[in-house]
Formats: C-alpha cells, structure tokens, sequence
C-alpha cells in the first residue's frame, strides 16, 4: 500500500519542469545522496520463504556488524533498478525522460533499507513509485509544502510498512495523503483508503496496526516476528521500516513448551531466519533471555551498551517475556522512550516457539554533556528509569490514561497510578452515606415480616451505586486535573517507594511532608476542584492511600499490580461483617479482589466472564459486592472446620481477547508478591510492609480455576514459597489433592440434608419427586444423580431442560451422569407420557400440552419458575446468584398460593436470596440454605490442606500422590476418613437447625446464619483465651480428637505440631470446640453450659478444673 502526502517546497518538481528533465534544477529531487546526510547503509533483511520472484540467498550476502546481527547487502539491487524503470516505460503517466530520475531518487535518496528491495518484486516497487508521482503532482497542484511516504504491502506470510516521521513522534498519514493498498499480485482485495483514513490503521498508527494484527492477535498457527530501521531521507523526516515475517521454527510451538527438553535450547525454538542472521554474542544473549522468561513469571530487562558505552552512545535494550501476555506493549515502549527524549534506530520483536518473546530496541539521542560524569550519571538514570517504567508497562501497557503519560502530562508512575485509582473509585466511590442508614433503620424492625422491606432496599441500594458515579464521569474528572494526580501520588510514592532500590531513605514522617499528608492533600483538593463532586473522586485516592499496606508497585518484575488493603474503613452499613485481609489486582485484561474474614482462611478462586458489553457493565458494578458476600457465605460454611471464609474474583475485561489462563496467572503470581518476601535485587527485593506480619492464604477451584490448581501449587514452590503443597486444594490426585467430583464430597454433605428431612418426617427416597439444576455433566448434578434414589422429574443443565412427569430413566441418568454428559445426550425415546426435552438453542417448540417455548435459552433460564416445576423437593446443584429473589418468588406459587415445592436442599451457592428463602418458609416451605448444605467440599479441602502441611514433601509424595494410577494405601484410607467427616458434621448441623427451629420457631434460614456467628465467635474467644489454650493436657486431649486417625497413627501428635503452623493449629482447637459445643447445645446457650460441655474433657483428663 502507498499513502503519500506533501513534500518540503525545496524537494517539489513541478509537472512541467519534469517534462522538461530538468536534472540539475535545484529544486527537483536527485537521484545522489546530498551534501550533509549521512550515506545509505544496509541492513539485516528478514527470512521470507515464500517469495515467488526473489531468492534472497543468491542475491544477498552477509558480513559481519557490531549490531548484534549480521548485515545483508542486496546484491542484485542495480539490477532490480533496471528492471523496474523498463516497467515504468510501459505506463504514460511518469513522463519518459522523468522515469530514470523517479526511480534513482526512489532507491537511493529516499533511504528506504535494503530490506525493502529484497523483499518485493519489481512490480511492486513500480506501483510504489508511480503513487509517489502522483502524490508529487497532487502536492504540486495543492502547493503542499511537505512530502509524506505511506508505504503498505501485505500477504499471509508477512508485511511492510515504510512511513515518514519525526524522531521521537508517531504520526499518522497526513489528512490529505493519498492512499492506495497493493498486494504481490496487483490491486489489494482490502480496499482503499478515504482521505484521512489511514486505511486499515486506526488513526494512522502503524505500530499498533502492526501489534494488534501480527503480534497480538496473530491468525491460527502463525507466530511473526518484526524488524524496524529509521533510515535519513531526502524529505523533511527520516523514514521509518516495519518488516513483518511470518517464523518458522526447526521444533514446532506444540513441542516445546516450557517443560519439553528443547524449551531451552536456543537453536531449537528460534526462527530459522533469525539463525541466518544473528551473531553468535548476540544469541547468547536471547538464549539467556529466553531461559529466564520460560523460567519465571514477569517481564525480563537487560541493557546492552554500544560503542558510546554509558557516555550517551547507543544503547540496546532487551526485554523479554512470554508470548501474548502484554498485548499493546510494543507500542506503549515506543511511547517510554520517546517520554525520555530518546529515538531508535532499530527495534526488533523475535519470537520463540517455547512461547518467549524478546524485544530488542537500539536507543539513541541520550543527553550529553562535556563533564563526563555528569553525562554517564543522566544516561545511568535514564536507563534505570527505563527498566522500572517497563516493569509497570508490561502490567499496563494500554489504559485509558494513557495520553497523559505519552502527552508528557504525567509520567509513567503517575499514569498507573492514577489508572488504578480509578479502578479503586469505580467500586468504592458510590456508597450509600447516612441518609441509606437512617431510612434502613426506619423502615427495618428485624425479623421474617421485613423480608420486602429488606428486598427493596436492597434494590434500591444497587440502583444507588450504578447512577450517583459513571466509570467515564470519574474518568473526566481525572483527566481534568493532573497536577492533583501528581500529589496523591506523591503521598503513595513517599510510604511505598522509600525501600525500592535507588531510592530515597524514609523519612521520619510516615509521609514525609506535611504537604503529602491526607489533610495536607485534601486542602489541596478542596482548593483547586470545582464542586464536591470531584471532591470526592479525589478523596478516594486518598482513601486508597491510607488503605495500603502493602504493593507490589515498585517490585523490579510483576505481571500484574497488587494490593493488600486494611478495609477498616469499608462502610459497616453496607459490609457489618468486617474483613480480616483484602487485596486488590490489577492486570492488563482483568482486574480482581481476594477477601477473607480471618487469618486463616480458605476458599475458590472465581473467573467472571461477560458475554456482553452490558453484562461486563453489570459484572463490574457488582464484582466487590459479590466477591463480599461469597466470602460471606464460605465463612459461615467453614464453621466447623480451622479455616475462616475466603473469596477471589477475577473479572475478565470485556472485548480485549483476554485468556482466562493468562489472567489466572497474573492474579496468583501478584499475589505471591505480596506472600513472599522478595530477596532477589534487581528481581524481587524487599518492600514496604505495613502489615508487618507473615500471611499465608489457601486457594481453592471455582467457576472457571478448576483447571489451573495444579499449576498455582507448583509455582508457589517454584517461587520459593514453603506452604506451596498446602496453597490450592482441588489438585489432580498426582499432586496430592482430593478431586471433589471424583469424591462426590460436596454432595456427601448435601445429601445427608436430604436424608435428614427424609427421616424427620418418615419419608420414602424413592417416592419423592425432585427437581434439579445443574446437569449430569457437572460436579455436584452428577454425583446428585448417582447417590439419590427419588423420583427426578426435572433437570435444568447448560443444554436445556430434561422432563418427564413421571420420573426420568434412572439408567439413562446414570449413564449421563457417569459419562459426565449433558441433557442434550439424553435418548428421548425414554422420555414417558408427557416428557420433552427442550435445548437452548431451539426456538419455538411445541410441548406435549400444547403450549410453546418460543426461546429454548429463556425457558431453561427461568424454568425452575415455569408452573410445570412442581416436586416435593428442589435440589439446585447450579445456577446463577439470585435465581431466586424477591422479585420473582411469587412465581414458585400456585394459583392457590401454595409453593410448587415442599423441600429445599440449596447445593448451589446463593441460588436464593435470603428475602426470598423468609417468603418461602413463611409458605411452610422446609428449606437448608447453602452455608449449611453444601460445605461439604471446604471440609474436604480443608483436610487436604492439613495433610499438605503436616506431611513432608518425601512423605507427601509417597502417601498423597497418586502415580501412574496407582492408588496409595495412606491416600485410600485418609479419602474415606474424608468422607466420614463430612457426614458426621453434616448430620451433627441438620440436628442442630432442626431442633432449635422446633425449639425457637425461628427460620431455619436464619438459624444458619446464627448457629455459623455463634460458632465463629466463640472459636475466635477460645484461641484468644489463654486457660483454655495454654492448658498443655486439655490442648493435646482436643487435638487428638480433632485431627483426623489416620495422620495421627503416620505422625504422632507431636511431630505435627512441630510441622503445621501455629496459628493454624490453634484454629483447629478453637473451631472444634466451638463447633461440638454449639451443635451440642444450641447457638443460644451461655457460660454455664460451656462449662458443663467443657467438664466433659476436664474428666477424661481426670484432673482438678481449672476455667
């Protein structure tokens, strides 16, 4: 493609005087280089296999070059020249005397790199010099001053793009180019380009047309690498080269992955054409590159000095990491330099099949100085400022702030901070205030009768927070106001900046300056602000300012930004169970929360994805709300186990090809940062720790993580973390974990549930009729099929709706659930009288009573509304957050009011609200919410998690990893153990609930929520209670009842006291005593009856009690 614009004055023939082959006018364009411009030189050219008309190695040859690559001289060029003024002969519209003198200038005064001549064939070339007459004459005619070279040419095997530009500047194709697109073959099927258009490049932009098409988002199986040459031209700006080729590699992308043995021979995963032409010094260099990229997580710099070395000559700077892991980072870099008022010569992007990518730029134009000193100390600063900055571009190479940093409004640092202020203000700048409170209080009485109330104030509470901030008006007022960006962040920097290297001391202040302080920069704010609005965008900087106690921020290497927050300032109106830790992740495709109600804490890790722009809308607004009462409900669910509740979010970001994996990785390798004391200098150093204390958190699998617990586990080993065997629960079994679909262990616990209510009220299993969400292709549907024997009538799954009246074939059910197979595998020849099958995807399906679904997604959505779901018992193993609220439970109704159904076991997390579970068991509906139901998964992983810290590695390889299938005998037996633990507590909470709703009428919905605070609270007053715990015989007496049999009789007690760490043993102390003492004797019962089930203990020890 050509786009051509105007010329300099000096360098414009006119039509006429070129018809007159004025070859010696001083204003027409010469075909010799000119006095004062430095000669053309050649450059290394590309490897393209599949050009048809030239053969680079019988037309090139290489030599040696201090470059780091070796030269290519195009040999064959004089000749190309010939061949390419015959062709212009057979076109009129050069005038012939003028052809000679277009072409020559074209191919030597242009400075266009050899590169280009290698790779095109003559008629190529000849199109692009009659654009460039022809954007000569237009210039001429329009008494256009400068001339802009546009030049594009694609095919699937690579590209080039040569284009005119300032050192320093991006610009794009001037308003009035010209703009005409060729392939190899003639005209290009892409198209043409307006005036202005730029063709296919937003804005012009050819770098990121470049990234976003060849490097970041690449077709099916092609992996490209890029050169890049600035080259002085005889028009006003140098041109600038991309040449773009497709790689291939000797070992393929599929066969050396980070594990294989050629992952780290260089020769092995390397471009073929990059064998050709790089140096053996320089290779040793990306082969060590490389093998630190495949090695670790984070981007990898290293400067390589030229031959002006640190006195201001070039510099080449190398930055590697792994592939598609920072999309839009190639052109961000260009924007770094150009920020320190450096240019490049040269950039290359080499691409690995073992997954690294290297960049290489060489920088030029550092400042200079006579005083030697001086000017090695401005190059020094400026290099390391590079490398810092890079480190921050990596994780957030592209934001919508980004023009205040390329703009030179703000640099580097300032630009992400105030990205992730925005971030921070998007979630927590809509709180309610006191006037929400006060009308809460006056409309709220507590109790089952303010179940609507509470709904629509609930409602109102969320409409509150979408309308008072948009993200884009916070946005605006950021931009507005730069230089208060500057001081909140000055008041970060000087708290968390002050132990990163090479910089300064802290200060006696903790910020330094009164200036810095919050009051000192919220008179600031109020000063310069328009209205309180803005006011309290800005207060929320300051807010996440005091908030911080420790980041990642200024750590050398990060994938992603983090942040661990004090949340005491969090709003008790809105969040009245306060967190004990909560961090805060930022990466370039998603962002995230993890939130734990105490120190010891376990619980998923969750991916949100969006179908939609809107559904990202509303996932974001909700992602903090969510994560909040998720981690709510596992910390009432973990009652009886040592580990308090836990929650991770990981919100994908809409529309940027974001990959769940990558993202996954970013957030688990952040948080290590904030884990992990940091030793490395240069990699990992020591950072600012206002917490001042160890933690250590455990992450399990949930929406969308299943899959990568494995992973999680062996990188925080390979990050030197000792807890690595215990991080993740939900590890394949060769890794030590217990897989609970495998187990059917989360519906051990919902179906002694089940069971309960069976006998309570002398109930037959296989007479009951059931209904189900969650298919036979997941976890808990499946194992729910192949441990039930009622009557199940209908099954709600990702497929669609499964139904028969008169209860689906059991067989056929358990054929499904066993295949893990979805609805849609049903045989619908064994659907009975009545039954149908309805799939998502089907529109407009007649019934069997005659009615029709007109949209088969909508009526599986809202189907366990639908009057044909009626059962004695529901039983959702899946679904959505709120299938059930307050504003459609009316629907589980008949037309007598009665409820469709009788039973409630809810498997599924926060199917219902609570609203919603208070209106059903005011109808008499006999309901178990999900805190107490389904906890039987975090007790599993609560015991693998035990096992993972008491066992050594040796004998956690021998007794917990399953190998070649083969079962170990210690791993049979602790998964049975398992088992029994979590039917005991299961049982042990039903009685409970049961006997005090009979004893209190109290909801059993709230009963749940009671019996779980009343637990948690008193384990916390037992680890706190030094009677109880310094007690050495009572200690050991309740731990060998605690820990499970079987790690007992491998250990002893002693040696796992030695191992497990304390504040986790106590935890198991604390939670058992509390838990058997509640479940014992109520959520209700005070300090005497602590003492009477405490005596208990007292006597086996059968000493004098002491309490």
């Amino acid at each position: 493609m050509v786009a051509v614009a105007s010329e300099p004055e000096s360098y414009l023939p006119s039509p006429a005087a070129s018809h007159t082959a004025a070859a010696n006018d001083s204003s027409s364009s010469s075909s010799t280089s000119a006095p004062g411009l430095p000669p053309q030189r050649t450059s290394p050219h590309p490897y393209h296999p599949h050009l048809r008309h030239i053969s680079l190695r019988r037309s090139t040859r290489t030599r040696s070059s201090s470059l780091g690559y070796r030269t290519a001289v195009f040999t064959t060029k004089p000749t190309q020249l010939e061949r390419v003024i015959l062709l212009l002969h057979n076109n009129p519209f050069i005038p012939p005397n003028s052809i000679r003198e277009e072409v020559e200038w074209f191919y030597e005064s242009l400075g266009i790199d050899d590169t280009y001549f290698a790779l095109q064939d003559e008629e190529i070339i000849a199109r692009h010099v009659l654009a460039l007459w022809s954007a000569k004459i237009g210039a001429y005619v329009n008494s256009e001053r400068e001339l802009d070279v546009h030049l594009k040419q694609e095919d699937e095997d690579g590209a080039v793009f040569i284009h005119s530009t300032a050192p320093g500047h991006q610009v794009p194709p001037s308003p009035t180019a010209t703009v005409t697109s060729f392939s190899t073959a003639g005209p290009s099927a892409m198209g043409t380009g307006g005036a202005g258009s730029g063709s296919d490049t937003p804005h012009g932009h050819y770098e990121r047309t470049i990234e976003d098409k060849y490097l970041d988002s690449p077709p099916a199986d092609h992996i490209y690498r890029l050169e890049s040459y600035r080259s002085q031209a005889h028009i006003k700006h140098p041109l600038r080269s991309y040449f773009v080729t497709r790689c291939h590699f000797p070992t393929p992308s599929s066969d050396a992955g980070a594990s294989s043995t050629d992952a780290f021979d260089i020769r092995a995963v390397s471009d073929i054409g990059f064998l050709e032409k790089v140096s053996e010094s320089a290779l040793a260099r990306y082969s060590r590159i490389v093998r630190q990229v495949v090695e670790r997580k984070g981007i990898v710099v290293e400067q390589h000095l030229g031959s002006g070395g640190s006195g201001g000559g070039e510099v080449r700077l190398y930055l590697g990491f792994q592939r598609l892991s920072a999309k839009g980072f190639f052109t961000t870099l260009t924007d770094l330099y150009h920020y320190y008022g450096l240019t490049s010569t040269r950039k290359y992007v080499e691409q690995f099949s073992n997954g690294a990518t290297v960049v290489c730029v060489h920088l030029t134009n550092f400042p200079q100085s006579d005083d030697k000193a001086e000017r090695e100390g401005k190059v020094q600063w400026i290099l390391t400022q590079l490398t810092r900055d890079a480190s921050l571009l990596y994780c957030l190479p592209s934001t919508p702030l980004q023009h205040l940093f390329s703009g030179q409004l703000l640099s580097v640092q300032e630009s992400v901070y105030a990205y992730t202020g925005w971030i921070f203000a998007q979630h927590f700048l809509n709180r309610l205030g006191t006037e929400y409170a006060t009308l809460q209080r006056l409309l709220t009485k507590g109790g089952e009768e303010d179940a609507a109330v509470a709904g629509v104030l609930a409602k109102l509470k969320k409409r509150l927070r979408e309308v008072t901030y948009t993200r884009q008006e916070v946005l605006d007022v950021i931009t507005a106001y730069p230089e208060l960006i500057r001081s909140c962040y000055k008041m970060f920097e000087r708290v968390h900046g002050v132990n990163a290297s090479n910089r300064r001391a802290p200060s006696p202040s903790p910020y330094g300056n009164e200036e810095y302080d919050p009051a000192g920069i919220m008179k600031k704010i109020e000063s310069v602000v328009a209205n309180e609005h803005e006011v309290a965008v800005f207060q929320a900087f300051v807010t996440f300012n005091q908030a911080v106690l420790k980041t990642n921020f200024y750590q050398p290497t990060k994938v992603a930004l983090s942040f661990r927050l004090d949340s005491a300032w969090l709003p008790e109106i809105e969040y009245p169970m306060p967190l004990y830790g909560m961090f805060l992740i930022i990466g370039s495709e998603f962002r995230g929360f993890h939130l734990r109600f105490r120190d010891v804490a376990r619980g998923g890790i969750r991916i949100v994805q969006s179908r939609n722009r809107e559904s990202y809308s509303i996932n974001l607004r909700s992602l903090f709300d969510e994560n909040y009462a998720l981690a709510s409900t596992q910390q009432k669910k973990n009652k009886d186990i040592p580990e308090g509740g836990s929650k991770g979010t990981i919100l994908l970001d809409y529309g940027v090809g974001a990959i769940p994996r990558v993202a996954f990785e970013k957030y688990v390798d952040a948080m290590l940062d904030l884990l992990i004391p940091g030793q490395t200098p240069g990699i990992k150093e020591p950072i600012v720790d206002l917490l001042g204390k160890e933690e250590i958190l455990f992450f399990g699998p949930d929406e969308g993580t299943a899959e990568f617990m494995d992973w999680a586990s062996l990188h925080a080993r390979h990050r030197g973390a000792g807890f690595w065997k215990a991080f993740t629960t939900g590890k394949g079994a060769g890794m030590g974990g217990i897989p609970h679909d495998t187990y059917g262990m989360t519906t051990r616990s919902i179906h002694q549930y089940v069971l309960g209510i069976y006998r309570k009220l002398g109930l037959e299993e296989g007479m009951v009729r059931k209904i189900q969400t969650g298919g036979p292709d997941g976890d808990l549907g499946s194992n729910e099929v192949m441990i039930s024997g009622d009557m199940t009538v209908a099954i709600v799954d990702g497929n669609g709706v499964l139904y028969d009246p008169q209860g689906i074939d059991r067989g056929e059910l358990m054929r499904l659930a066993g295949e893990r197979k979805a609805c849609g595998a049903f045989d619908v020849t064994k659907l009975g009288k009545g039954g149908f099958r309805v799939l998502v995807d089907e529109t407009k399906v007649t019934l069997p009573d005659g009615s029709i679904v007109e949209n088969g997604f909508k009526f599986r959505n809202e189907f366990h509304l639908d009057k044909l779901a009626q059962a004695e018992l529901f039983v959702p193993c899946g679904g959505r957050p709120e299938s059930v609220n307050l504003t459609n439970v009316h629907r589980l109704l008949d037309e007598d009011g009665v409820p469709r159904w009788k039973y409630v076991v809810e498997g599924a997390n926060l199917f219902f609200t609570q609203e919603a579970r208070l209106f059903l068991e005011k109808k008499s509906v006999i309901i178990f919410k999900d805190a107490s139901a389904n906890k039987g998964g975090v007790t599993s992983s609560s015991l693998e998690v035990l096992a993972a810290l008491a066992l050594n590695d040796e004998e956690f390889a021998k007794h917990m990893q399953v190998k070649d299938g083969v079962v170990p005998p210690f791993y049979e037996k602790y998964v049975e153990e398992v088992q029994t633990v979590i039917e005991r507590n299961a049982r042990a909470e039903f009685e409970c609930i049961w006997r005090e709703h009979e004893r209190l009428k109290i909801p059993r919905s709230i009963l749940t929520d009671q019996i779980s605070i009343a637990i948690v609270k008193l384990n916390e007053e037992i680890q706190q209670n030094p009677v109880l715990w310094d007690n050495t015989p009572l200690r050991r007496l309740v731990l060998s009842e605690a820990l499970p049999k079987l790690l007992l009789d491998q250990l002893g007690l002693d040696t796992i006291l030695e191992r497990v760490p304390d504040n986790y043993v106590r935890a198991i102390f604390g939670s058992w005593l509390a838990s058997r003492f509640v479940y014992e004797f109520g959520h209700e019962s005070g300090q005497f009856a602590f003492l009477q089930f405490m005596l208990g203990y007292f006597g086996k020890l059968g000493g004098e009690v002491k309490i």
